[in-house]
């Protein structure tokens, strides 16, 4: 689709091949190819990057991310919820039960710390800075819950939801990879001092020494190099779903629109929620199916690509130079982290849980399947699968907890 603008181009296919290509450079360049580059992304997130790129690419008037069709419809209403159906499909809810009701306890009061970190932030900017909590940072915020609950697929659907400017969307991703950065910089120094943690703490480590020797087991038993077959069901399940989603969302939307008094409120009268909503159903009923099998040909990573060809989309309608227009935001994320962590800690101090279990459970909430094995690993190489499925429940729960966050943001914020 040709566009009518000043950028230096204006073809989408073109456009299309070049956010291909920098995506592309971008892991290979993280995959540490030279010392240079390994010590460059120790520093710096890839995610960081392949949300940024882009949008220089619009900054400097290469591309025009914000009439370009790469985000509306290809990327929001198509790659999104088919990351949603794959990133899900994969939760093993009776595996997580079996890891133990403590780290069950705790990782939920890691979601608690998130949405009452959001409710606490705002209160005390109101209280301190008002300006930093007026018009529309509410819409922020619910994108960035959407993210600390969930992950990136569900911050872009709380941002479509709420209908979050690009910009704005922008500085609260500054703010969830300067939060998420330091939270997982301080873990990684703690999972080192692990032992020394719980021994000082009367920690019972039990359940967790039985979970890596049973995380070890399953890992051994489902590993599998991934054929065309598999990837084929793969692709076609997941814009299969989506599909199906939309079909259904039109309707649904419009009975709602015309039957409920308040759905306008909740945004059931927008066709867009429900596509998110059915495609999370959908994965989560595919995960008590033999279906979720799929995972171990690699159907988490087929969602990923489509989360990060998403992030790009969404970088390139952002202008730099109206980033960095709002520093309080900063304030906001610090504290809205500093509650979550109080309360996990917490949470983890009453059950007298392993230091493991707040880790992973504050990652597998902030950093959600792409950062809570990185922490899980940390900890003992054999608990990544933890973080995966931690991370897993909160992609499902992501979407579902934001909006209700955001809700009470915006009653907060009076609109």
């Amino acid at each position: 689709m040709p566009q009518t603008d000043s950028a230096l181009i204006t073809n989408d296919i073109v456009v299309f091949g070049l956010i291909a290509a920098t995506l592309g450079a971008i892991f290979w360049l993280a995959s540490g190819p030279t010392p240079f580059w390994k010590k460059f992304f120790a520093w710096i997130p890839a995610l960081l990057l392949c949300y940024f790129v882009p949008a220089l690419y619009n900054t400097v008037g290469l591309i025009d991310g914000e009439n370009s069709a790469l985000y509306n419809p290809l990327g929001s209403r198509v790659l999104l919820p088919a990351a949603l159906v794959l990133l899900t499909l994969s939760i093993d809810l009776k595996g997580i039960l079996k890891l133990g009701p403590k780290l069950l306890f705790v990782f939920c009061a890691g979601t608690v710390g998130i949405i009452l970190g959001a409710i606490v932030s705002f209160q005390v900017m109101e209280w301190i800075h008002p300006p930093a909590v007026a018009g529309d940072t509410w819409r922020g915020m619910a994108a960035l819950a959407g993210s600390w609950i969930g992950g990136g697929a569900n911050m872009v659907a709380m941002r479509e939801v709420y209908e979050v400017d690009a910009t704005l969307f922008g500085q609260f991703a500054v703010v969830d990879v300067a939060m998420a950065s330091a939270l997982m910089a301080t873990l990684l120094f703690i999972a080192n001092r692990s032992e020394q943690i719980d021994a000082r703490s009367g920690a019972d480590t039990r359940a967790l020494d039985e979970m890596k020797e049973r995380m070890a087991a399953y890992e051994a038993a489902n590993a599998r190099i991934p054929t065309l077959t598999d990837l084929m069901v793969i692709v076609g399940l997941a814009f299969g779903l989506v599909g199906l989603a939309h079909a259904i969302a039109e309707p649904l939307s419009a009975w709602f629109s015309a039957n409920v008094e308040s759905a306008a409120q909740f945004s059931l009268d927008s066709s867009f929620v429900w596509v998110v909503l059915l495609s999370t159903l959908a994965g989560l009923l595919l995960s008590f199916t033999r279906v979720r099998n799929l995972e171990s040909a690699g159907a988490s990573k087929v969602g990923t690509v489509c989360l990060y060809f998403l992030i790009a989309c969404i970088g390139m309608q952002m202008d730099f130079t109206r980033l960095f227009e709002r520093f309080e935001l900063i304030a906001i994320g610090a504290i809205w982290m500093a509650v979550h962590v109080l309360v996990i800690w917490g949470a983890a101090r009453l059950v007298r849980a392993p230091i493991f279990y707040a880790g992973v459970g504050s990652m597998g909430n902030v950093g959600a399947a792409a950062s809570a094995p990185v922490i899980a690993a940390a900890f003992h190489p054999n608990l990544a699968p933890v973080g995966v499925l931690l991370g897993t429940v909160g992609y499902a729960t992501g979407t579902i907890i934001a909006y209700f966050t955001g809700q009470i943001l915006r009653m907060m914020a009076g609109q």
